[in-house]
C-alpha cells in the first residue's frame, strides 16, 4: 500500500496523513493514532527516498565509532545500544550510518557529516569528563543527542544518563550494611564521565561510613574479563585483601569471580561481588535467578530512547534541551554475602 492508497483509505489528504505519520505537533492526537493504527493494519511502509525529498532530510542518524582497541563503547553493550536505537529509527523510517574512524579523525568525521548533508543528526557515545565533540557539534548545527554526560561541558544538550554516582553509592552501602570494609572497585577508564562518577558514588558511601579509601584497592581500565582478572588476582594475593569487589559492568566482573574461585575461595562467602548490569541482550545475568548482584539498567531501552530523543529534536517536536536522568535497579543475587570473620 502506497501513501495515496492510505489517504485514500482514511478519507485524508496525503499530506495530513503524512504529517501524522511523522509526528508533526498540528496533527490532532485522535487523528494520529488512526493513521498509525491503519498505517500498522496495512502494512504501509513509506517510500523514504520520496519521504526525504518532501522533508528535506536524508533520513539517517549516524554514529560515529573511534577505531580504537582501548574504547569503552566498542564491547557488547554498544551492540546492544545500537540494537535498541535501530528499534527505534525502524519505526519512523530512518536508516543508521556507522562511520568507522581512526582516534584522530574523530573531529573531522563530525565535520565531514555536517558539512556533506549525509544524516540528519548524530549520537554521541562514551562522552569524557571534558568532552570536546559537544562544543564542536553545537558550532557545527548539527542535532545531536549525548549518551552520557560531560560533566564539565557548560552549554547546555541534550543527553540520556544512567545515575552512575547512586548506583555505586548504594551497591558500596549494601555491601557497608554486609559488615565489609575491605571493598575493592575494578572501574573503567576515569577521564570517562561514568567512571568518574561511579568512583564518586564508592568513595561517598566509604567517606559516610568512616572508612578510608584505599587507594591499593581501586584500579581503573578497559572493562574487559581479563583486566577484571589481572587486578582481583593481584588484590587477592596481598597481605590485607578486600572481602568485596564491585566491577563497572558485567564483563570484568566475569574476570573477577574467575580469579576468586581460581584460588579455592566461594563467591558470595569469602568474597563478594557486585556489578554494574545493562541487562545485555545475548549475556543475560542468570536466567530467573541473578548470578551476580548488580545495579541494573538497561542499555537497549537507552539505546531506544536516545534514538526518540533525537528524531523528536531533528522533526521540531522539542524545543530546547532534553535531559533524563535514570536510576538504576539493585538486583540481590547469589554472589554476596556477610564479611567473612577473618
Amino acid at each position: 500500500m502506497n501513501l495515496r492508497e492510505l489517504s485514500d483509505l482514511l478519507g485524508l489528504s496525503q499530506t495530513t496523513v503524512s504529517r501524522a505519520l511523522n509526528g508533526y505537533p498540528e496533527v490532532k492526537e485522535a487523528t494520529r493514532i488512526r493513521v498509525a493504527e491503519a498505517a500498522l493494519a496495512h502494512n504501509y511502509q513509506p517510500n523514504t527516498r520520496a519521504k526525504s525529498l518532501a522533508t528535506g532530510r536524508t533520513m539517517s542518524i549516524g554514529h560515529v565509532i573511534p577505531l580504537s582497541n582501548q574504547h569503552e563503547m566498542v564491547n557488547l553493550v554498544f551492540s546492544d545500544f545500537i540494537a535498541g536505537a535501530g528499534e527505534a529509527y525502524a519505526r519512523e523510517g530512518y536508516d543508521m550510518r556507522v562511520s568507522v574512524v581512526d582516534d584522530s579523525q574523530e573531529a573531522a568525521a563530525y565535520e565531514r557529516l555536517a558539512n556533506t548533508g549525509t544524516v540528519d543528526g548524530v549520537i554521541v557515545h562514551g562522552p569524557l569528563v571534558n568532552d570536546a565533540r559537544i562544543p564542536l557539534l553545537q558550532k557545527l548545527g548539527l542535532p545531536f543527542v549525548v549518551h552520557g554526560r560531560s560533566s564539565n561541558c557548560p552549554t547546555p544538550y541534550s543527553w540520556l544518563d544512567v545515575n552512575n554516582r547512586s548506583a555505586f553509592l548504594r551497591a558500596t552501602d549494601f555491601l557497608l550494611d554486609l559488615g565489609h570494609t575491605r571493598i575493592a572497585l575494578i572501574n573503567g577508564f576515569e577521564q570517562m564521565d561514568f567512571a568518574m562518577r561511579r568512583r564518586a558514588g564508592y568513595a561517598d558511601a566509604l567517606s559516610a561510613r568512616g572508612v578510608a579509601l584505599d587507594p591499593s584497592l581501586t584500579h581503573a581500565f578497559e572493562m574487559t574479563e581479563p583486566f577484571g582478572y589481572a587486578k582481583t588476582a593481584q588484590m587477592l594475593d596481598a597481605d590485607n585483601p578486600p572481602t568485596a569487589v564491585i566491577a563497572s559492568s558485567l564483563i570484568p566482573a566475569m574476570g573477577v569471580r574467575r580469579a576468586v574461585e581460581e584460588r579455592g575461595l566461594v563467591v558470595g562467602k569469602d568474597v563478594s561481588i557486585i556489578c554494574f548490569d545493562d541487562a545485555l541482550s545475548y549475556l543475560p545475568n542468570g536466567e530467573g535467578s541473578p548470578i551476580f548482584t548488580a545495579t541494573r539498567s538497561s542499555v537497549r531501552n537507552a539505546g531506544r530512547r536516545c534514538g526518540e530523543m533525537l528524531m523528536d529534536q531533528i522533526a521540531g517536536r522539542t524545543t530546547g534541551p532534553v535531559h533524563e536522568l535514570w536510576e538504576a535497579e539493585l538486583v540481590v543475587g547469589g554472589s554476596t554475602g556477610p564479611a567473612p570473620t577473618r
